[in-house]
Formats: structure tokens, sequence, C-alpha cells
């Protein structure tokens, strides 16, 4: 028997089929099209969920259950709501079972990635996990005695809004000092952009050439990594803004272990270590045991096997 699992992007529907291993055996995208109507959307869902199970020569008999890793606030196979697709209070689940009539499940995609996580990846083994992703904004997913967290109303999982700075920079949620502000790769490419401005001497000039919309994570990182001053400065404060945040999660909730995934991770090590050193330097609990800082390791993976896992 097998599982589907759909990762609904603003962009791209990303599908595949999943062995009871955990394991993608097929897996295929469509464009999103997010301006269309939602039902135009769901259809090309279901469109590409049967061009799958076709090739893979199965049947909707051999499927246990379908589950969708949305983005937005996701609940009761309803999207409440979603900036990136523009969509309210639709039927996200129903309308799928009108193209395959098996159980549907849907959830918030930074949940599912989690889900993967906890059940495939660098958090299998645990009962207790959170899995944070550093890329444009922070998201992440909350495990709880293996189960997805998601509070009263489906938004329990919004750690990338929790406040870090009360006088701080404006999010684009509308709130004030939001970790993501100061956690993201977004933020990174603020502060180095703000670093070249004031230090042309900076290697952060040099790798963007000068150039201000060439600031990337990438570019920040690369320089710190070669000893740069400017660029070691705003790391240095970039590693602190995210090990508050991750000692927030431990403080509420006291993982087995954090898994960091997203762009931001590719630094690899360097990020890892500095993290790691800053992180167990202001831990509350340093006497007794407390969460692990890992690497996510699903990747590109995460949003469709942690959908599939959805019950």
């Amino acid at each position: 028997m097998y599982r589907i699992g759909i990762d609904l992007g603003g962009t791209n529907i990303a599908a595949g089929i999943v062995n009871e291993e955990g394991k993608i055996v097929i897996q295929g995208s469509t464009p999103t099209l997010a301006t269309r109507p939602f039902e135009e959307v769901i259809a090309d869902m279901g469109k590409l969920v049967n061009d799958l199970l076709a090739k893979y020569g199965i049947t909707a008999d051999d499927v246990i259950s379908i589950g969708i890793g949305s983005p937005g606030a996701v609940l009761n196979g309803y999207v409440i709501f979603s900036n990136n697709l523009n969509w309210k209070h639709v039927p996200l689940c129903d309308e799928l079972r009108k193209y395959i009539d098996v159980p549907v499940y849907a959830d918030n995609d930074a949940n599912v990635a989690a889900l993967a996580e906890s059940t495939c990846g660098a958090c299998k083994g645990y009962k207790n996990s959170v899995t944070v992703t550093l890329g444009t904004g922070i998201g992440g997913g909350i495990v709880i005695n293996d189960k997805l967290y998601g509070g009263s109303h489906g938004v329990g999982a919004e750690i990338g809004h929790m406040a870090i700075k009360f006088d701080g920079i404006r999010c684009t949620c509308g709130g004030i000092g939001c970790w993501e502000r100061y956690g993201s790769a977004t933020a990174l490419i603020r502060e180095g952009k703000l670093g070249m401005a004031r230090d042309s001497q900076s290697m952060i000039y040099t790798l963007a050439q000068g150039d201000e919309n060439k600031v990337t994570a990438k570019v920040v990182i690369d320089a710190a990594k070669a000893g740069d001053k400017t660029a070691c400065e705003i790391f240095d404060e970039y590693v602190k803004n995210i090990v508050v945040g991750l000692i927030n999660l431990v403080n509420i909730f006291d993982p087995d272990v954090i898994a960091i995934g997203g762009g931001v991770a590719a630094a690899g090590d360097f990020l890892l270590d500095a993290v790691r050193e800053c992180y167990e330097e202001n831990i509350f609990y340093k006497d007794i045991p407390h969460a692990k800082i890992v690497f996510a390791e699903m990747g590109n993976d995460a949003g469709i096997v942690g959908a599939a896992m959805l019950s």
C-alpha cells in the first residue's frame, strides 16, 4: 500500500507516491498558477495525482490516503487563509476528493516538513522535536509525543513570528521585532547590504562587486568564513539572533532535538558550530540534558514525505 504527498506552493505543486518505508517511488510537478480560481488549482492537483498513479501502474485502491502541505493557516481540511495563494476558507480536502476518492488530510507546509524530519529524518527516534527553516522567512513545525502540534486553531507553530525585540523592526505580518526579521536569510542580506554601504573595503563589497542587489546570504557567510571584520560582526550578531529564538523554543517546549533547515543551512558546519557554541553558552538549563541542535536531513523531499504521513 502507498500514501500520496502533495507539496502545494505558490509557484509549483509537487506530488509523490510514498511507500511504507517513507521513500518517494515516483514524483512529478505542475505550475500552481495561483492567480486562478482555487477550483482550477485543485483540479490540476487531482490530475497530477492521477497521472502519477497511472505512470506507476497502481490505482486509488492501492492508496491509503493523500496528504497536502499548504502555505498558510490550515484547519479541518480548509485553508483558512494563505497569502501565498490568496486563498480564504478554501475546502481543500473536500475539493480534491472530487478527483480521487481516498481520505485526504491537510496541514501547514512547515508542519509537514517537521513531520517528515520526525518520521524519516534528523528527528527520527525522538518523541519531541522542533524543525526550523531559515529561508526568506522563518518557518517551523513542532512535534510533541510523535504528533504534530498546531494549537487549538491551527496556528500554534508560527515560530517565526514570536517577538524577540520589543522595539524592533516591523515585520511583513504587521508585528514588531519578529524572529524572522532577525534570523532569516532576508535578515542576513539586509545587514550585509548595510555593512557593504558603511565599509567599501569589506569583502562583502568585493564579492558583490559593489552592487547591493548581488548581496546574498552566501556572500555574507563566505566573507565571514574568510575572516572579513565587517562580515564577522554581522554573522556573529545573526547567530545570536538565531539562538535567542532557539532558546525560547527550548524554554517553552523542551524538545529532544531541534533540526535546522532552509537555504541558510547550506552554510554547513560554519553556521552549526557557531550556533551550538552560542546556544550552549546561553541555555538556561546547563546542568540537565537539553535539546540537541542538528541540521535537517530531508531537504526537498520533506514537503512530499511529510504530507504523505498526515492522518
